[in-house]
């Protein structure tokens, strides 16, 4: 595993439209991943107004939260943030391959970048380094939403 994220472009995110779905499980946790992910988000310029936040049980629903939010034409990308940690049984391990496919889903059939932001950890270490440490995975997250929100911009622009 690496620590080493790619370089980002430095993109402008002031005309970007970012939904979020967060989870509430592990919601501590989670939370300081989204502060992260929106101070990020508002580094790059996208305005405070452009942002809208949903909550969720937990990481599973965060896909059928996002498919809507995809669907609605109000988004130019999404970033689902939750926390799966594991435990003594197989759920952690549905959990993460579920809501990753179901993820790719939605972006695949909508054409909306969902970024997934959903941090698989095999332990609380892990999990806190990754959502408020020294992992900055909320910038990390919220770069890729510009990015990816600005890429397709350009290509539905090349389209026409």
């Amino acid at each position: 595993m690496t620590f080493k994220t790619p370089p980002t472009s430095s993109g402008d995110g002031s005309s970007l439209r970012v939904g979020i779905v967060a989870s509430r499980f592990n919601q501590a946790l989670v939370d300081r991943l989204m502060e992260r992910t929106l101070a990020a988000l508002i580094q790059a310029g996208v305005p405070e107004s452009s942002i809208e936040v949903i909550r969720v049980p937990g990481s599973n629903e965060i896909p059928v939260a996002i498919q809507y939010l995809a669907m609605s034409d109000r988004f130019d990308v999404c970033i689902g943030l939750g926390l799966i940690i594991r435990g003594e049984t197989l759920h952690y391990e549905i959990i993460a391959h579920g809501s990753n496919r179901a993820l790719q889903d939605v972006a695949l059939n909508t054409g909306v970048p969902v970024i997934n932001g959903i941090i698989a950890a095999e332990n609380e270490t892990q999990a806190v380094e990754r959502c408020g440490g020294s992992i900055d995975r909320g910038a990390e997250f919220a770069a890729a939403a510009v990015e990816m929100g600005a890429l397709v911009r350009q290509l539905e622009g090349d389209r026409k």
